[in-house]
């Protein structure tokens, strides 16, 4: 679904990106034999990545509904606070990240191999755990193979393009990119939080669960409809965005607490920054 692909390519191509400065640092300053330490954080990071979402979906399964729902929610607002973190972060250190991860290298290097590996393991690997947990706690209102499939596909596409960018194929102005996509992460949060609220009143964790704010379920409604919970318009939505027809006061409440103070921050004006350069 959307929110996954688009949780892929995000996090995707900030890996991509430190990644490559990491390497042209390397490259330019004639140390490409040191390249294969950067490569071996890169894979043990992605190991783990994808060793903790495993152990999320495994793990999950092996619990009564109740002991589900707790973890789905209780994850699920982790995960908000990751991604909410992480969009602010970018945010504020884009204009310096070159120059951070440079200086970082130089400090590693004095250090030794295994310090250059802990680099690229720490910096790549943040966002592969972020990416990890937060496609995890989207993916748990949709059923089949479409999340992790959307979020591969993000995934190759910002590997793509971090590679385009290294060679100079194409420029990109990154600054409007993550403004672009961090505001639509923002209202993605929104939902997997809200669906996160509903887990954990499911579970009992949390009061309200039939306290519904408004309810516009038609199961004869059109396939086009939000009404029809299993129309394509509806999965359309609650895939993409946790839409619901029937939701509760403490869910919607949720929702709106949170959209609109980090969406106005978000937008509030800031000193002008330069894209990130590779």
């Amino acid at each position: 679904m959307l929110a996954n692909f688009l949780i892929g390519l995000r996090e995707g191509l900030e890996a991509s990106l430190i990644v490559s400065i990491l390497i042209a640092y390397l490259v330019k300053t004639g140390r490409r034999d040191q390249l294969r330490f950067v490569w071996l954080g890169v894979a043990i990071a992605a190991a783990i990545s994808i060793a903790a979402g495993a152990m999320l979906q495994f793990t999950s399964r092996n619990m009564t509904f109740e002991q589900q729902e707790l973890l789905g929610g209780t994850l699920s607002v982790i995960a908000v606070i990751f991604v909410t973190w992480m969009v602010f972060w970018m945010r504020k250190v884009s204009r310096n990240l070159k120059g951070e991860l440079e200086g970082q290298v130089d400090n590693a290097l004095a250090l030794g191999p295994l310090a250059l590996v802990l680099v690229s393991l720490l910096a790549v690997g943040r966002e592969g755990l972020e990416t990890s947990l937060f496609i995890w706690a989207a993916s748990q209102s949709t059923t089949g193979p479409n999340p992790l499939i959307a979020a591969f596909l993000g995934i190759a596409t910002s590997v793509l393009l971090g590679y385009l960018i290294y060679r100079g194929a194409i420029s990109i102005n990154l600054k409007k990119f993550f403004t672009i996509t961090g505001a639509l992460l923002i209202v993605v949060a929104a939902g997997v939080l809200a669906y996160g609220i509903h887990d954990l009143q499911e579970a009992n964790f949390l009061p309200g669960l039939a306290n519904k704010a408004f309810d516009i379920t038609n199961p004869d409604a059109a396939a086009w409809s939000l009404r029809n919970p299993s129309g394509w318009m509806s999965t359309l939505a609650k895939g993409t965005f946790n839409f619901q027809p029937d939701p509760t006061v403490l869910q919607v409440v949720a929702w709106f607490a949170y959209l609109v103070p980090t969406m106005a921050f978000f937008f509030a004006p800031t000193k002008s920054r330069q894209p990130v350069k590779v």
